[in-house]
């Protein structure tokens, strides 16, 4: 399974960024000419993959039609001194960007992250993420102008006179709570979401609103979602989410009594679970939560609290 030192996917931080040499526009055309040098071409979010579902590398300096062709070229990093750069294809036809990267098939890294090593996960959802933020940030927020990329991707700047504004890629946070009832026996409160299949239930989540602290927004979501009210927020960890821009920031909290009063909008029903309830539903072959998700950390964390 594709994880950092946590268990969490898409994380890891492995990939040398080389944000001091990523300015150079030579630096960077003599990185497109170098033969060890590899691009990840990607349609609309989507990993471009070969036959047995890997997603396809092709050397850059063999790659002249390709970037010829792409909306977008980002540098994201040196692998051991290897540039990896990702390419954006979207504004081609689906069949048109198979066949410019000899590829097969479009598909989301989620589907795929199984068969992914850490690496493949991380940089795939990061090429993702950063490609995603290019196609939104075409033009000026502030004068309509076009904008245009810089330093090797990880800028963008207004191209309109007297503006100038420079943007750069945003993260949008967002928390996740493991919420612990007080008292025994020990329990853990889990919802179904609107939209969820009958019998669904995980973790309660949310995003960080402006003006809030991440325990701030813990017990805001809490509050408005699920009527629990918190005596006690601790952090746990957090996961690289770009999805298309998010970074989810892990938490446990204590709630001050067992009553729940679900919104009804966010939150179809909530319940406690015992440690043995959950087990029970894992044996059965219910998941507990995606393979791929920090919701699964925080709750096989809480089932073995030896972790």
């Amino acid at each position: 399974m594709p994880t950092d030192e946590r268990g969490l996917a898409y994380g890891g931080g492995w990939l040398d960024r080389a944000a001091g040499l990523r300015t150079d526009p030579a630096w960077l055309a003599a990185r497109l000419a170098d033969r060890a040098s590899v691009l990840l071409p990607l349609w609309r979010d989507r990993c471009l993959v070969s036959a047995d579902r890997r997603p396809v590398r092709p050397a850059a300096v063999d790659a002249a039609g390709l970037l010829a062709a792409a909306d977008e070229t980002v540098f994201l990093g040196l692998d051991e001194g290897r540039a990896i750069f990702a390419v954006d294809l979207s504004s081609r036809s689906e069949r048109e960007a198979l066949a410019l990267a000899g590829a097969v098939e479009a598909v989301d890294v989620r589907a795929l992250v199984g068969g992914l090593t850490a690496a493949e996960a991380a940089v795939q959802a990061y090429a993702k993420g950063l490609l995603h933020w290019h196609r939104g940030q075409r033009y000026c927020g502030g004068c309509g102008a076009v904008t245009v990329a810089g330093d090797g991707g990880h800028t963008r700047s207004c191209g309109g006179t007297g503006c100038g504004r420079l943007l750069f890629p945003r993260i949008e946070p967002a928390v996740i709570v493991l919420v612990e009832a007080p008292g025994e026996p020990e329990r853990c409160l889990l919802a179904r979401h609107r939209g969820a299949p009958e019998g669904s239930w995980s973790t309660l989540a949310g995003f960080v609103e402006v003006g809030e602290s991440l325990e701030d927004a813990v017990r805001r979501e809490l509050a408005e979602e699920a009527g629990v009210s918190v005596v006690a927020v601790s952090y746990q960890t957090s996961q690289a989410w770009p999805f298309p821009a998010g970074l989810m920031v892990g938490f446990r909290a204590t709630a001050a009594s067992t009553e729940v009063r679900v919104d009804g909008e966010e939150l179809i029903e909530a319940r406690w679970f015992t440690r043995e309830e959950l087990r029970a539903r894992a044996a059965d072959g219910h998941p507990l939560g995606r393979i791929d998700s920090i919701d699964r950390h925080l709750l096989v964390s809480w089932l073995n609290p030896a972790m």
